[in-house]
């Protein structure tokens, strides 16, 4: 049996050098060998060249000597670059390794930890600090061997050509060997300070971008900012402290290895002249001599990169060196089913400070009941029920879920039977699909299958929890305003043009008093004059309809068109009609609801009035008539009730409508999409596409009627599911950020009831719904749950609780009653007080 691997907290740095690593660091090793007598080949052709090409004058030696030296040159060229690509791919490799095992183990370890840490304390040791430790086994086998054997083999080869010249310029290494180590210690010392230092820089910076609602909320800038500014000088301090003390070490060994040419120059110059040593062997000797430094310079960054490394490799493993509190998979055997029942004695929970949350806590369930766990904040209902769900390890008695000891069972045994609902659910940035399907998958695993052969569930099981959890219309509104693409849905896309077209036969007079739909012979009131002159969606921005009035192509042709003197008009009589009625009352958005100006424009038409009463619309500055043209174009009669719209512009637009269309294909045929029954419009979303018009009405009635035809129509053309496929692919953001806070709940509800566990916790889980989610998903646990799964559910509003089984009132950490809901009322106690001060 194969020796379990330890936990990456208890492993040296060393470990890593060749775990995963052994073929690609003998591959070094071979390399390395090849590579050193390949640089020590050049030395000796520098030699031969003097002592007997030029010194003999032979043309043919000079050309083979120096044709040896060019590829002995090549070829360590060639080998040098082969092994700092598996350098690199070593350092790369094992860094990632090192990563995700740091980042299992970090995953496992208990909530108390993560309670006492900044998340961006575990991001910089993800991130950062894991990068030089990687570095360092790249390098542990290629940079040590391969300096080291060239470094002995230019010593052999200096003490072959002159062995006393050879010791005397070798005698300054001693010296280095000794001073670097001690100026090192104190490179280590402020290394160690800067990597706790950082990873305190790194909690700050998370622990403000975390909270920055309330440092907007407090105006808190300025003691954010002292609080920053004080970690960053301090930073500051130690990174120069640290710095000099490592250009300190490059300095000494700079000024030595620099000494050894200087030697070679006095003694080495004195033997050439006595006639004791060869001209040739001193021009090899001082190549060689030089060449020294290379490996010993690189020798003396392996040692700062291992010292560094091993100092950032140690603090990490240190920080994250705790033990998680339970083990999360079973060994030898398959995952436990285990019964829902529940039965807790003298359960106790005391933190590390030695406050307790639960004392001598004893109650029972058996399985299918459902338990409410009521009390004021404070009083240890959440901590009872996570401490049921093995969130929180319990310090003393026992909970039996079946007949299994909640401490005593893995992780994978506790997730294959109980779903949790938090207060304030975590949705993961992804898609809807991948936040829905979270619990199940990691119930079921990577394959697709549980060890209880289990599958997935299948989309009609997704869709019936969408419906029971109230998200159903949410996801089908995703799906609705998706844009669809040409190449990927085709099939797609004509069944929508079928519905668009029963959209209009079917409902058309029904709806007749809440939509306006496009119709390329009318003008459209509930449209902006540029939507009406444009009739089409823009596929370039220059044509957006906010940014037409600064198209010259768009301007070029109202003046072609003969709309611009009109266009002014009407833009002159918005403004004054506006500053005239609302010029006076307060910026409020509720006032310019009718108005195509809104409440924070209302100062720079105010100074535009004023123009208009003193000069004639050709007079106008252009900035003053780009204002008037853009007011107009933005104008919908429909809608903005405090002017009309003359006939004869009206005539004009529509007859420019089709003038426009004629010009446009024209000159660019691939800037608009105009609306046409038969064609569908890429550029707008699906529930555009089927509605093919505007509606005339913000009534919650209308729109409620106008949803319901549209998937009347969906569903007769079996495409519900395939739209609730699409919504299910909406990214909801980083944290759900792109979901209210009841989308959220719901769809962390979703999550669960999709899993379907046989106990079920709910800690507060219904608290950002409104009262009538509430009541549906309350409804859906006394009807669906009810019997099937055993519920905890901590509950703070007390209306909801009596249809549960069992209600448990709890104070300081202790349950002071226990019952029905009827019972308890009638006993006249804690609860009835409770609902009583309700």
């Amino acid at each position: 049996m194969a020796t379990a691997e330890p936990p990456i907290v208890k492993r040296s740095l060393f470990s890593w050098i060749f775990a995963g690593n052994v073929k690609l660091q003998l591959l070094l090793l071979l390399i390395i060998v090849v590579m050193v007598f390949a640089r020590v080949v050049p030395l000796e052709m520098q030699k031969n060249i003097v002592n007997e090409a030029i010194k003999l004058r032979s043309i043919d030696k000079l050309i083979n000597y120096c044709g040896i030296y060019l590829a002995a040159v090549v070829f360590f060229s060639i080998l040098k670059y082969l092994t700092n690509v598996i350098q690199t791919l070593i350092t790369q490799r094992t860094t990632a390794r090192m990563r995700k095992a740091l980042y299992e183990h970090i995953l496992t370890l208990p909530l108390n930890f993560f309670r006492k840490t900044q998340p961006g304390t575990v991001v910089n040791a993800l991130t950062t600090e894991l990068t030089l430790p990687g570095n360092f086994v790249g390098m542990a086998v290629a940079s040590p061997v391969t300096n080291i054997l060239t470094l002995v083999a230019f010593a052999v080869y200096l003490f072959i050509l002159n062995p006393m010249l050879a010791a005397v310029s070798l005698s300054i290494y001693p010296i280095v060997i000794f001073l670097v180590p001690l100026l090192q210690r104190g490179v280590n010392k402020a290394n160690k300070k800067r990597v706790d230092a950082a990873r305190t820089f790194s909690a700050r910076i998370a622990e403000s971008i975390s909270g920055i609602h309330e440092v907007h909320g407090n105006g808190a800038y300025r003691i954010e900012g002292r609080k920053y500014n004080k970690l960053v000088d301090r930073l500051l301090k130690i990174r120069i402290v640290w710095s000099l003390y490592r250009f300190a070490v490059k300095t000494a060994n700079g000024f030595f290895t620099s000494l050894g040419p200087f030697l070679v120059f006095i003694l080495g110059g004195y033997l050439t002249i006595k006639g004791q040593l060869e001209l040739g062997a001193l021009v090899a000797f001082l190549s060689a001599q030089e060449r020294l430094f290379d490996p010993w310079k690189d020798l003396i960054e392996f040692y700062q990169v291992y010292q560094d490394g091993q100092v950032n490799y140690r603090r990490t493993m240190e920080y994250f060196d705790v033990e998680a509190e339970h083990e999360i998979e079973p060994r030898d055997r398959k995952a436990l089913e285990l019964k829902g029942s529940v039965e807790i004695k003298d359960l106790s929970f005391v933190t590390d400070s030695g406050i307790h949350l639960l004392d001598g806590i004893n109650m029972s369930l058996e399985e299918g009941e459902h338990l409410a766990l009521v009390g004021f904040s404070g009083s240890g209902k959440s901590t009872l029920a996570l401490c049921i769900g093995q969130l929180y390890k319990y310090t003393g008695g026992s909970v039996m879920i079946g007949d299994k000891e909640v401490s005593g069972l893995t992780k994978k045994d506790m997730i294959n039977n109980i779903g949790f609902v938090a207060q304030n659910p975590f949705i993961f940035d992804g898609t809807i699909e991948e936040n829905i399907l979270y619990s199940c998958q990691a119930r079921i695993g990577d394959n697709g299958r549980a060890e209880t052969n289990e599958e997935m569930p299948t989309l009609d099981d997704i869709i019936a929890v969408l419906h029971q959890t109230g998200i159903f219309v949410d996801v089908l509104r995703f799906g609705l305003n998706a844009i669809l693409t040409q190449d990927r849905h085709a099939e797609l896309v004509k069944a929508i043009i079928r519905i668009r077209k029963n959209f209009q036969q079917d409902y058309g007079e029904e709806l007749a008093d809440y939509v306006e739909f496009f119709d390329e012979n009318k003008y459209l009131y509930y449209s902006s004059v540029a939507e009406n002159l444009t009739f089409g969606a823009p596929n370039r921005t220059e044509f957006a309809n906010q940014n037409l009035a600064k198209s010259k192509y768009f301007l070029d042709f109202l003046d072609t068109a003969d709309l611009t003197r009109p266009l002014l008009s009407l833009g002159a009589n918005l403004c004054r009609q506006t500053v005239d009625i609302l010029g006076n009352l307060p910026p409020d958005a509720v006032f310019f609801e009718q108005s195509p100006i809104d409440a924070d424009e209302l100062e720079e038409y105010k100074i535009l009035e004023e123009h208009l009463r003193k000069k004639r619309l050709h007079e106008l500055e252009n900035e003053d008539r780009h204002k008037l043209l853009e007011l107009a174009l933005r104008f919908i009669p429909g809608i903005h009730k405090m002017a009309a719209l003359p006939e004869i512009l009206e005539t004009l637009i529509l007859e420019s409508r089709s003038l426009f269309h004629e010009k446009i294909a024209k000159d660019d045929p691939e800037a608009f999409t105009f609306y046409q029954m038969a064609e569908y419009i890429f550029s707008q979303t699906i529930l555009n596409n089927i509605f093919f018009g505007k509606t005339k009405t913000g009534n919650p009635q209308a729109q409620e009627l106008i949803n319901q035809s549209i998937i009347q129509l969906l569903i007769e053309e079996d495409l519900l599911e395939r739209i609730i496929q699409i919504g299910m692919q909406y990214q909801v953001g980083t944290k759900g950020d792109k979901l209210s806070g009841g989308q959220q709940q719901k769809l962390a509800i979703a999550r669960i009831f999709l899993k379907a566990p046989r106990i079920l916790i709910m800690d507060e889980a219904t608290s950002a719904l409104d009262n009538k989610a509430q009541t549906r998903i309350q409804n859906l646990l006394e009807t669906r749950w009810k019997k099937k799964s055993t519920v905890v559910s901590v509950v703070h509003r007390l209306d909801t609780i009596k249809n549960y089984d069992k209600v448990a009132v709890m104070k300081a950490g202790k349950i002071l009653e226990m019952g029905t809901y009827d019972e308890l009322m009638a006993r006249k106690g804690m609860l009835y007080e409770l609902v009583g001060n309700k």
